[in-house]
């Protein structure tokens, strides 16, 4: 995912970020820093991982103030370990104590997102899987947290609603009222769905996943299937379609999904449960 195709709401963002920090201004910078003090701070990494957001960082304290000189030393996706120095920021302290919090709101949650889908992608090395975000996102920070995933090595799945037909339990459920079985909802979604749109659907057993795939389910979502089903899926379906394998799939059953020779594993907790990486800001005044 390229972040320049998204810049004009990022910076949007940003802005939002900070109205929300600075509605009432800094009173306590404002009441104990000279106005003109010029100095330089760091960020420095206080935990191994993957670091994601050091640009964004940066596009915060040039927000609060342009004449600030920002200048990353370490790339976003570069693997990080304590006592790494990963940016510099030079000139208005007052500025730079503004911007601190909101740009580190952003570089631990991004780079946290990034560290944790590279732990995925690591248990599961070697194999033919890809490990896919989904839309469990803080709203309004979809983009940004899914690009954090991609920065992590991990694959992004739809972005919003509109990009591909995923029938869900829910859809199915109300459709089943009306009568309708797999087969017949997979043909209705490819009768009525915009051209070209890929079809996917939630199955509940391997025998509903083979009926969605002989459907022309372009993706078969195994749903909470126990390992010994996963497998069952795959040996029934047998590439006709691709197999995503999703529900309470965590770090130590990873590497167990993706032996059962699904495609796709899907994984909410990528965006919804990361933790914050730890790193922190050192200031100095000359």
């Amino acid at each position: 995912m390229n972040l320049d195709d998204f810049m004009p709401g990022i910076e949007e963002l940003v802005e939002g970020a900070l109205e929300e920090d600075l509605a009432g201004g800094d009173v306590t910078t404002d009441s104990l820093i000279r106005p003109h003090a010029q100095g330089r701070a760091h960020f420095l990494a206080k935990a191994n991982g993957v670091l994601a957001g050091i640009e964004i960082a940066g596009l915060v304290f040039h927000k609060v103030d342009p004449f600030l000189k920002f200048t990353a030393l370490v790339r976003d996706g570069s693997q990080i370990k304590p006592g790494d120095v990963l940016a510099n920021i030079e000139g208005n302290v007052a500025a730079i104590l503004k911007g601190e919090r909101t740009a580190l709101n952003f570089l631990q949650h991004l780079s946290g997102i990034a560290s944790q889908a590279a732990e995925y992608v690591d248990a599961t090395r070697g194999l033919p899987v890809k490990i896919m975000d989904t839309r469990k996102t803080i709203p309004g920070l979809r983009v940004l947290e899914k690009w954090a995933v991609s920065v992590g090595g991990g694959t992004n799945h739809r972005m919003s609603l509109g990009d591909m037909v995923l029938i869900k339990d829910n859809h199915i459920a109300i459709l089943r009222k009306e009568g309708l079985n797999i087969r017949q909802i997979v043909e209705q979604a490819r009768k009525k769905a915009p051209k070209g749109y890929k079809i996917e659907i939630e199955t509940a057993s391997p025998e509903e996943a083979l009926e969605a795939a002989l459907a022309g389910s372009d993706v078969v979502m195994l749903d909470n299937m126990s390992l010994d089903e996963m497998r069952r899926a795959v040996k029934l379906v047998d590439h006709r379609a691709i197999l995503e394998a999703s529900g309470g799939v965590n770090l130590g059953s990873v590497r167990a999904v993706a032996e059962t020779g699904v495609d796709w594993i899907s994984i909410g907790a990528l965006t919804h449960s990361a933790r914050a990486l730890d790193i922190s800001l050192k200031t100095v005044v000359f």
